[in-house]
C-alpha cells in the first residue's frame, strides 16, 4: 500500500517482493499486525523521506474471511489479490505494452494543463465513524441486512479528509485555495488569463439595471475584483417566507435604489467557491470537443436530433469475402462409446478400481477420491431413486425427459458427478445452477426464470447444502424471488435405493434428444438455458479428445467451475469418454491457496490443466513460498478464457515465470468457448522446438469501425491479440456481419462467429451466434464478445479493453481490488458508457477525483471515445456473481434505478453528447401591415377573450350612492348594524373573533382618531400594517380610508427567523417611504428587540403606534377621497423572480374589482364563504379585507399558519358552516393532499362532508398545476367534493383577478399541448398520452368588464387563436402603476398604459408579463356565444432562454421530480448558459449522488438540454413563498453565495 505522496513503483524489485511475502504472512495469520507494521516500517524506512511517519491507519485492510460458505466466497477476493500490488490491479487485464501507451496519453493531456472543478461533498454526509471505519468482510454471502449495513458503513468510511486542490497535471494553472463554509474546496483562480472576471463584479453590475439575463461569463475580460457586500436571506421553508433575494424593486428611482437598497442586496461575494468553479466548469467547456457539432439546418417544426454522419476517414473493409474454414475431419476412433453413459457403464464395470475424480478440502490435500466403479453404483442407485421412489402410490415420480435442477456447491464436485450421471441413466435433463445464497442474490429472479421456463419442480442437493440454505422460521426453505415452488431432494449415499437386481437402467446410442441445460446470462441480465442434445455431447466430447489428443489414464487438473462451460465439458464428461483421472480445485481452495492448482500438477504428474487467466496470475503472485515445483508433466495448459484479448499478456507472463519450473512453451493452449457452440476453437498441444503462433498487433481505432489494421502509426492505441487455435474437428466456421441479416464478412471485417459442427448447442429458444472474430490463414483469433461490445456513435467498443485501459491509469491509491464494471446506457438516441468501480476504504477525496479524471482522459485518448459517467462506489458493495465476479446487468439495472449509492461520481454530458440539435437561430419575424386583415391575423381570429359586461347588469342603489369602500362601510353600520361580517376561527377550529358592521365602524373610526392624534398624519401618508391574520387587521385598514392615510399590508417578521425575514419588512417600510407603523403589542416588542438589532437598524423606525387596547375616541370627521382617481392602497409583494414590486391601487379600482367579483361568484349578503389564504397582497388581501364589507356577504376567516398545527382546520370548517365556496392557496391545498390523502377514513368519522361546496378556488399567479388540483379532487370525493368544483384564479401584479370561475359558465377546460412546440413560442395541440405532451388546464373565467389579448411580446402585434404570446389586459380595475419614489412614468408606461403596434392602435392595455394563449372551445357561455378560454403557460420572467428556445422550469422541474423516489422538490435556473438543477433529497444521503446521473439522463432525455450542476441540498432549502411559488433566483443568489449548505454539488464535464 502506498503512504502518501510515497510510490512503492519506485522500490528495488527484491523490497517490492519482500512487501509482498509480509502481507502474504499477514493474511495467512503467519505474523500479528503489529509484527507486520514494525517489519514493514523497517524494511522501507531507507526508502521514505525523514518527515513522512508511516501510518498505520492507511493499512489496515479488512482480513475477516468467511471460509467454508457453500459456494467459496468472491473469487476475487482471494488474500492474494489484496497482496498484489497493494490490491488495486486486476492483473487479467495486465500488459505492460498498454500501462505505457495510456502513461504516454496521460502525458499529452499534461501539457494541456486544463482544471475540472471538483464536487463540492458536505463532509456531514460521509464522516468516518470509528465503529466503521473497516472494510465489511468480503463476502459473496451476506445476508440482506448486512449488504445494507455494509453500505453504510463502507460510505461513512469514505471521506476522511478535507478536499485540497487536484494534482499539478490538472491544475497547473490554478492555485488551490480552500475558503470552506460547508467544509468542501475550491480551485480558485491564479493568474488564469481572461477567464478571471469576477463574477460578483459582473453580478453587482446587473442588479442596478431591471433584471437582465446574466452575463456569460464564458466571455469576460480581465477586471479588477471588488467585495459587494452579501448578506444572507437565506429562508427556512416551514415559515413561508417572501423574500426578494437580491435588491431589485420595481420602479425604484437608481441613485436612491444604490444607496437604500445594496446593503440589502444578495450580491455574490467574491471568494465565493461556487461561482469559482463554475467559472472553471465554463473554461473546460471550452475546450473545442470531439466530434465538433456539425452544421445542421433548422427545420421549424420539428427538432430534429443530429444523427452520426459516417467519418470521412473511417477505414473500410477492403479484402475479398472469405470463405468458411473447416476444421479437420472427426477421426475414426474403433471402440468410441454409442453415447457417454455407455462408456461410464463400461468403465465403470471393467476398470472399476481406476480413479475417476480427486475432491480437496479446503487446505488444498485431496480428501476423497471416487472410482469409476463408484461412480457407476452411485449414478445407477440415484437413477433408480429418480425414477421410482419419488412418487407416492397414486402420483408417478420423475419420468425421462423432465427437467431437474443441480444443487451443489463448487467445493463438492463428487456429489455433482454423481447427480449428474444419475439424471443421464434416469433419462432426465439435469439443470445445473448455483447454490442460492439469499433470497434477493443478484441476478436470482433470472435463475428462477430459467427454470420456471424449463418446466423444474424438483431440485437436486446435498444434505450438507441443504442445511446451509435460508429457512423461514417455521424450517421450511424459503421460496427465492422469482423461482417456481421446488421440491428439495438430498442425493447423499444414505439416502439412495438400491436398485433391485433385474433393474438396469436404459442405456441407448446417443440421439438429438437434450441431454442437460446449461445456463447462460446475456448482456441484459436475462438468464437463458441452452439445450445440449446427447449426440452433441458425444461429439463435442470426440471433438475435444481428438483436438487436444487425450489418452486412457491420463491425469487432468480442473480449476473451473465444473457445473458449466469447459470445466463441466473437460472435467465431468470428456474425462469419463477417455478415462481420465480429474483433481477438481474448488474456488475455496483457490482463495486460501492460489497455488494450490499447480501443487496439484506437481504431485500428481498431471498432463493436461484447465484454468482461466486469473488462475495464471493468482500462482505467479504466490509462486515464492514454492520452490519444489514442477510444470514438466504438463503438456497441455488449457487457458479457457484465451479470447479475452488481455489473456495474451497473462500468458507471456506466466510462461517466463514458470518456464525456469520446466513448463514448456507449446504447452499453452488458449481456446475461445460460448455456451452455444460450446468449444469454438482451440490451439492444438504443439510439437516441441515448432516456432510459437502468431500474434496479431491490431489498431484499436480500425477495430471500432469493425475492420482488422495492423497497427503502425499510433502505437499508444494498439491492441495486441493472440490465436486460439484452429477450428475444432468436424467443424466448419464463419464470420457474419452482426446487424440484421447474416452476410459473410471480408476477410479484413470484424463480426460474429457461426460455427457449424455437431458437438454444439441444439437450441435456446432461437438466438444465433457468440463471439465477434477476425481471421487470418486459418488461425482464429478473437477480438471480444459480443456481449461486451459497446455501440457508440456507429463505433464498436470492446468492454473489457476499456476496463484494461482504466485499470492502467494508476490506481493504488484509489481502486479497491480492480473491480470495475464498464457498460452501456441508451441516452437521448445512443449508447454512452458508464465505468463503475469500488473505491478503497481509505482512498481519499483528491485521490479519487484524480484518478477519475486521469480515467477519462485516458479512455479518450485511447479509445477515442468520451465516458458519460465515472462513479465510484464504496468498496464491496456491487452485486457479484455467484463465483465473486461483479454482476454486471444486476450493476447498470442498480445504477438506472437509481440504487448504485455512488460515494464519488463524474459525468461528462458536455464531452459525450455530440447528436443535440443545432440551437435555434431566431428568424426575423413577417412585418405588421402584410398580415392584418379586418379581425384576422394570418388567417386566424385575433386571439381576444372578454368576461361578461358590466354595464348591462342591475346594481342595488348601493353603487350609485356610495363609490368608496368607506361609506359602504359606514352606510352598512348604520343600516345593518348587527349583522356579522367576519368570523375568525383558531387552530382548534373555534370562532375567537366576529366583527359586525357596527364593531368594524366603531374600531376603525378609533384607528383613524389615532392615526391623526398621535401619529400627526395627513392624508395621503403612507402607513404600514403590521398584523397576524385576523380581523385586527381589517379594522386597521379601514381606520386608515377613514384618516385618510394610504395602508400599505405587510407580512409580519416571523419571531424563530428575524435575521431572514425581517429585512424584508425593513425594505418595504423604506420603499413604501411609510410615515408610521401600526402594529400589535406582541410585534411592537419583537421590532425593538435585541434580536431585531441584528438584522435591521432599529433606531431609524418611523413611528411605531400599537393598537390593542385604544381609548373610546369621539367620533372623527370621515375622509372622502376628492376624485376615484386617488390612492387608495399599496399592495407590495416579491415575485419568483425575486423583484419586491408595490403597485397602486385607486378608489375606483378596488370598486371595480369588488364588483366584478360579486358578479363573477354571485355574493350577497346572505351567503357565507371561507377563506385560508395569505391576506397580505393581490387577490387574497382582496378577498380578506375588501369583498364581505363591498357584497356584504359572511367571511370565515382561517389563517393558512394555523393549518401546521391542525391540518383538518380548513376542510371541517367548511364541512361545519356548509360552506358552498372557499378560497385557498396552492400550498393549503398541497398541505392537505400530502397530509389527509391517507386519512379518508379519520376524516369521515369526524363527519366531515364537503358535498355542499360548489366553487372551490386555489388563488394563484401561475400556469394551474393540474396534477395537484386533480389529486385532490381524486382524493376527498369520498367525502362528498364535486369533480367540477375544484378551480383556480389567475392575476399578475398589474391586474390582481384577471380570471375566476364563478359559480356561472362551463366547467374549465383542458387540452394537450407539445412541449417541442413551445420551446418555439408555439401551439401545437395534441392528443393525451401523445409523448412530450403537456396537459394544460384553463384559468378560470375572464372577470366582468375585462378584455384580454394574445400578442406578440417582440413586435407588440396581436396574435391569432392558439397562438403563444404575452396576455394583455383592458379592465376598470387594472392598478395604476407601479409605486415609485420620484413617479418616473418611464415603467409604469410600458407595464401599464400600452398600445398595440397594429390592429386596434387606440385601446390602453396592461402587459401582464405571463405567457399564455386565447382558444375558442366548443362550449357555449352564458350569453349562448362560443366560449373563449384562456390558457396560461408561463411568467415571461422566469423562462430559461437554452439553446435558443425557450424553457419554463415547470417543465423541466416535472420531469426530475418522477426520477426518483427521494427527491422531494426540485428547482432549476440558469447561470451564464449553465443550467443549474437544485433537488432536495428526502431519502438518506447516501442517495444522493445516486441523483446526479438520473437528472442528467431525464433532462437529456425530455428538454434536449445538458445540465451543467446538480446540486442536492436537505428538505425545505428551496425557498417557497406564500402563494406556494418557488422562489428561483433567491434560491439562485444563495448558491452563488455559497449558502446553501449542499449535500452533494456535481460539475457536469
Amino acid at each position: 500500500m502506498a503512504e502518501r505522496g510515497f510510490e512503492l513503483s519506485a522500490l528495488p524489485k527484491e523490497v517490492r517482493e519482500q512487501l509482498a511475502e509480509l502481507e502474504l504472512e499477514l493474511s495467512e495469520g503467519d505474523i500479528t499486525q503489529k509484527g507486520y507494521e514494525k517489519k514493514r516500517a523497517k524494511l522501507l524506512a531507507p526508502y521514505i523521506p525523514q518527515t513522512q511517519a508511516v501510518d498505520p491507519a492507511l493499512q489496515k485492510d479488512h482480513r475477516n474471511q468467511t471460509s467454508g460458505s457453500p459456494a467459496g466466497p468472491a473469487q476475487s477476493s482471494s488474500k492474494y489479490h489484496r497482496a498484489r500490488s497493494g490490491g488495486a490491479r486486476d492483473e487479467r487485464y495486465r500488459s505492460d505494452i498498454h500501462t505505457e501507451a495510456v502513461q504516454a496519453a496521460l502525458a499529452k493531456h499534461k501539457e494541456q494543463k486544463m482544471a475540472l472543478p471538483m464536487p463540492t461533498k458536505r463532509r456531514s454526509t460521509f464522516v468516518q465513524s470509528p465503529a466503521d471505519a473497516c472494510t465489511p468482510p468480503d463476502t459473496s454471502s451476506a445476508s440482506e441486512d448486512e449488504g445494507s449495513l455494509r453500505r453504510q458503513a463502507a460510505l461513512s468510511a469514505v471521506l476522511n479528509q478535507s478536499l485540497q486542490n487536484t494534482d499539478s497535471w490538472i491544475n497547473k494553472s490554478i492555485q488551490g485555495s480552500s475558503t470552506s463554509s460547508s467544509a468542501s474546496s475550491t480551485l480558485s483562480h491564479g493568474d488564469v488569463k481572461s477567464t478571471s472576471g469576477s463574477l460578483a463584479d459582473v453580478l453587482s453590475n446587473t442588479h442596478i439595471e431591471s433584471v437582465l439575463a446574466p452575463p456569460d461569463v464564458t466571455s469576460t475580460t480581465n477586471t479588477t475584483t471588488s467585495s459587494s457586500s452579501s448578506s444572507s436571506l437565506s429562508s427556512v421553508r416551514p415559515a413561508n417566507i417572501d423574500l426578494p433575494p437580491s435588491g431589485l424593486v420595481k420602479g425604484v428611482h437608481k441613485a436612491a435604489r444604490r444607496s437604500s437598497l445594496m446593503d440589502t442586496a444578495d450580491g455574490v461575494a467574491v471568494s465565493s467557491r461556487v461561482s469559482t468553479k463554475i467559472q472553471q466548469l465554463l473554461n473546460t467547456l471550452k475546450r473545442p470537443k470531439r466530434p465538433p457539432l456539425k452544421e445542421f439546418f433548422v427545420d421549424d417544426f420539428e427538432e430534429i436530433v443530429e444523427v452520426p454522419r459516417p467519418d470521412p476517414n473511417q477505414p473500410k473493409p477492403e479484402g475479398r469475402q472469405m470463405t468458411p474454414v473447416k476444421g479437420e475431419p472427426l477421426g475414426v476412433v474403433c471402440n468410441w462409446p454409442p453415447s457417454i453413459e455407455a462408456a461410464l457403464q463400461r468403465w465403470g464395470t471393467t476398470q472399476a478400481k481406476c480413479s475417476c475424480l480427486t475432491a480437496l478440502d479446503v487446505t488444498g490435500k485431496p480428501v476423497y477420491t471416487l472410482t469409476y466403479g463408484k461412480l457407476w453404483t452411485r449414478s445407477v442407485r440415484l437413477a433408480y431413486t429418480l425414477l421410482n421412489k419419488l412418487g407416492t402410490k397414486n402420483e408417478q415420480g420423475l419420468k425421462p425427459g423432465d427437467r431437474v435442477a443441480l444443487v451443489y456447491p463448487n467445493n463438492d464436485p463428487v456429489m455433482f458427478m454423481v447427480a449428474f450421471y444419475g439424471c443421464l441413466l434416469a433419462q432426465v435433463i439435469p439443470v445445473p445452477i448455483e447454490v442460492p445464497l439469499t433470497r434477493k442474490d443478484a441476478g436470482g429472479h433470472q435463475i428462477g426464470f430459467l427454470l420456471g421456463s424449463c418446466g423444474v419442480k424438483l431440485a437436486l442437493t446435498t444434505e450438507v447444502c441443504l442445511k446451509g440454505l435460508p429457512k423461514t422460521q417455521n424450517g421450511e426453505i424459503v421460496q427465492f424471488k422469482g423461482w417456481p415452488k421446488l421440491k428439495w431432494v438430498v442425493t447423499d449415499s444414505r439416502y439412495l435405493t438400491k436398485a433391485p437386481k433385474d433393474w438396469q437402467p436404459h442405456i441407448t446410442v446417443a440421439g438429438t434428444e437434450p441431454a442437460y441445460i446449461e445456463y447462460k446470462t446475456s448482456k441484459e441480465g436475462s438468464v437463458m438455458g441452452v439445450a445440449v442434445s446427447r449426440l452433441a455431447m458425444l461429439c463435442h466430447c470426440q471433438a475435444l479428445s481428438q483436438a487436444c489428443n487425450y489418452t486412457e489414464g491420463e491425469t487432468m487438473v480442473n480449476v473451473l467451475d465444473f457445473k458449466r462451460d469447459a470445466g463441466l465439458w473437460h472435467g465431468i464428461v470428456t474425462n469419463v469418454v477417455n478415462k481420465m483421472h480429474t483433481i477438481s480445485v474448488p474456488y475455496s481452495v483457490m482463495k486460501a491457496c492460489p497455488l494450490s492448482w499447480v501443487q496439484r500438477v506437481h504431485a500428481n504428474k498431471a498432463r493436461v490443466a484447465v484454468v482461466k487467466c486469473r488462475d495464471l496470475h493468482w500462482a505467479m503472485i504466490a509462486h515464492r513460498e514454492q520452490k519444489d515445483i514442477s510444470l514438466a508433466s504438463l503438456r497441455m495448459l488449457i487457458v479457457t478464457d484465451g479470447a479475452n484479448p488481455w489473456s495474451v499478456s497473462s500468458c507471456d507472463a506466466f510462461l517466463s515465470l514458470f518456464q525456469n519450473y520446466g513448463l514448456k512453451p507449446e504447452a499453452i493452449c488458449p481456446c475461445a468457448t460460448s455456451p452455444e457452440a460450446m468449444t469454438v476453437a482451440i490451439r492444438r498441444p504443439g510439437i516441441p522446438g515448432a516456432p510459437l503462433p502468431g500474434r496479431a498487433i491490431l489498431s484499436m481505432n480500425g477495430l471500432s469501425f469493425g475492420v482488422i489494421r495492423v497497427n503502425t502509426e499510433d502505437k499508444n492505441s494498439a491492441l495486441t491479440v493472440q490465436d486460439v487455435g484452429h477450428v475444432m474437428p468436424g467443424g466448419v466456421m464463419c464470420i457474419v456481419k452482426p446487424e440484421a441479416v447474416p452476410q459473410l464478412c471480408k476477410t479484413d471485417e470484424i463480426g460474429e462467429i457461426c460455427v457449424s459442427c455437431k458437438g454444439g448447442g441444439i437450441s435456446y429458444y432461437g438466438l444465433s451466434g457468440v463471439t465477434k472474430n477476425t481471421f487470418e490463414g486459418n488461425l482464429v483469433f478473437v477480438v471480444g464478445k459480443m456481449d461486451g461490445t459497446l455501440l457508440v456513435s456507429g463505433r464498436r467498443h470492446n468492454a473489457d479493453d476499456i476496463v484494461a485501459t482504466a485499470l492502467a491509469v494508476e490506481s493504488l491509491k484509489t481502486l479497491y481490488r480492480g473491480r470495475i464494471a464498464v457498460f452501456s446506457v441508451t441516452v437521448f438516441y445512443d449508447e454512452r458508457i458508464v465505468v463503475v468501480a469500488e473505491q478503497r476504504p481509505d482512498a481519499s477525496e483528491e485521490d479519487s477525483f484524480q484518478w477519475m479524471s486521469r480515467v477519462l482522459q485516458a479512455i479518450d485518448s485511447i479509445h477515442q471515445v468520451g465516458v458519460y459517467c465515472l462513479a465510484l462506489v464504496p468498496a464491496n458493495t456491487l452485486p457479484k456473481t455467484p463465483l465473486g465476479g461483479i454482476h454486471l446487468s444486476q450493476t447498470k439495472q442498480h445504477f438506472l434505478e437509481g440504487t448504485l449509492h455512488p460515494c464519488n461520481i463524474l459525468m461528462c454530458p458536455h464531452t459525450c453528447v455530440t447528436n443535440l440539435p443545432k440551437p435555434r437561430q431566431k428568424q426575423p419575424g413577417v412585418g405588421p401591415a402584410s398580415v392584418m386583415v379586418g379581425n384576422l391575423v394570418a388567417g386566424k381570429r385575433i386571439a381576444q377573450a372578454s368576461g361578461r359586461d358590466l354595464g348591462q347588469i342591475e346594481e342595488n342603489d348601493l353603487v350609485k350612492k356610495h363609490q368608496y369602500l368607506s361609506e359602504i362601510l359606514h352606510w352598512r353600520a348604520q343600516t345593518t348594524p348587527e349583522h356579522i361580517l367576519f368570523i375568525l376561527l383558531n387552530a382548534k377550529g373555534t370562532a375567537i373573533c366576529t366583527a359586525s358592521c357596527l364593531q368594524l365602524h366603531k374600531r376603525a373610526e378609533r384607528i383613524a382618531a389615532t392615526l391623526v392624534e398621535k401619529g400627526h398624519l395627513n392624508a395621503g401618508d403612507n402607513v404600514v400594517l403590521l398584523y397576524p391574520p385576523g380581523i385586527e387587521l381589517i379594522a386597521a385598514f379601514y381606520g386608515c380610508l377613514y384618516a385618510g392615510c394610504i395602508p400599505v399590508t405587510v407580512r409580519p417578521p416571523h419571531a424563530q427567523n428575524l435575521s431572514a425575514t425581517l429585512p424584508t419588512v425593513r425594505m418595504i417600510v423604506d420603499v413604501s417611504k411609510a410615515s408610521c407603523i401600526l402594529t400589535t403589542q406582541t410585534l411592537l416588542r419583537l421590532l425593538k428587540s435585541k434580536e431585531a438589532a441584528v438584522a435591521v437598524d432599529v433606531k431609524t423606525w418611523p413611528t411605531i403606534i400599537e393598537t390593542d387596547d385604544l381609548p373610546r375616541k369621539r367620533s372623527i370627521q370621515l375622509y372622502k377621497p376628492p376624485t376615484p382617481e386617488m390612492l387608495a392602497y399599496l399592495d407590495f409583494s416579491v415575485s419568483t423572480t425575486g423583484m419586491l414590486t408595490g403597485v397602486k391601487m385607486s378608489h375606483g379600482s378596488v370598486n371595480a374589482l369588488c364588483r366584478a367579483i360579486k358578479l363573477q361568484c354571485e355574493l350577497y349578503s346572505t351567503r357565507q364563504i371561507a377563506i385560508c389564504l395569505d391576506p397580505y397582497c393581490g387577490l387574497g388581501f382582496v378577498l380578506w379585507c375588501l369583498c364581505s364589507v363591498y357584497s356584504g356577504h359572511q367571511s370565515i376567516l382561517i389563517p393558512p399558519m394555523e393549518l401546521e398545527s391542525n391540518l383538518f382546520l380548513w376542510l371541517s370548517a367548511v364541512s361545519q358552516y356548509k360552506i358552498r365556496d372557499t378560497f385557498c392557496s396552492y400550498s393549503v391545498m398541497e398541505m392537505c393532499s400530502k397530509g389527509l390523502g391517507n386519512q379518508i377514513e379519520v376524516l369521515k368519522t369526524r363527519g366531515i362532508n364537503l358535498s355542499y361546496v360548489r366553487t372551490c378556488v386555489v388563488v394563484a399567479e401561475e400556469r394551474p398545476r393540474v396534477a395537484l388540483t386533480y389529486s385532490f379532487s381524486k382524493l376527498f370525493k369520498d367525502l362528498g367534493l364535486s369533480p367540477r368544483a375544484v378551480s383556480t384564479t389567475f392575476g399578475s401584479r398589474v391586474n390582481t383577478a384577471i380570471c375566476l370561475q364563478g359559480t356561472s359558465g362551463p366547467d374549465p377546460s383542458t387540452v394537450y399541448v407539445d412541449l417541442k412546440s413551445l420551446r418555439h413560442d408555439r401551439v401545437r395541440l395534441v392528443e393525451r398520452g401523445s409523448p412530450q405532451s403537456l396537459l394544460l388546464l384553463e384559468s378560470g373565467k375572464i372577470l366582468p368588464g375585462l378584455t384580454v389579448i394574445i400578442v406578440n411580446p417582440e413586435t407588440k402585434g396581436p396574435l391569432g387563436d392558439s397562438h403563444l404570446g404575452e396576455i394583455w389586459v383592458n379592465s376598470p380595475h387594472t392598478a395604476s402603476g407601479y409605486y415609485t419614489i420620484y413617479d418616473s412614468e418611464s415603467l409604469q408606461a410600458d407595464h401599464f398604459n400600452t398600445k398595440l403596434s397594429f390592429g386596434d392602435t387606440q385601446t390602453l392595455w396592461a402587459r401582464t408579463g405571463y405567457l399564455g394563449f386565447v382558444r375558442r372551445t366548443e362550449l357555449t357561455d352564458a350569453s349562448g356565444e362560443r366560449h373563449d378560454a384562456l390558457f396560461v403557460v408561463g411568467a415571461l420572467d422566469e423562462t430559461l432562454e437554452l439553446r435558443g428556445l425557450r424553457y419554463h422550469p415547470i417543465d423541466i422541474e416535472t420531469s426530475v421530480s418522477r426520477t426518483h423516489r427521494s427527491i422531494a422538490e426540485c428547482a432549476v435556473f440558469t447561470w451564464t448558459n449553465l443550467l443549474v438543477v437544485v433537488v432536495e433529497l428526502c431519502g438518506s444521503e447516501q442517495e444522493a449522488l445516486d441523483l446526479v446521473p438520473l437528472v442528467t439522463n431525464v433532462v437529456l432525455e425530455e428538454h434536449y438540454l445538458i445540465v451543467g450542476v446538480v446540486v442536492v441540498v436537505d428538505p425545505g432549502v428551496i425557498p417557497i413563498n406564500s402563494r406556494g411559488e418557488k422562489q428561483r433566483m433567491h434560491l439562485r443568489d444563495s448558491f452563488l453565495a455559497d449558502q446553501l449548505d449542499p449535500i452533494y454539488v456535481a460539475y457536469n464535464m
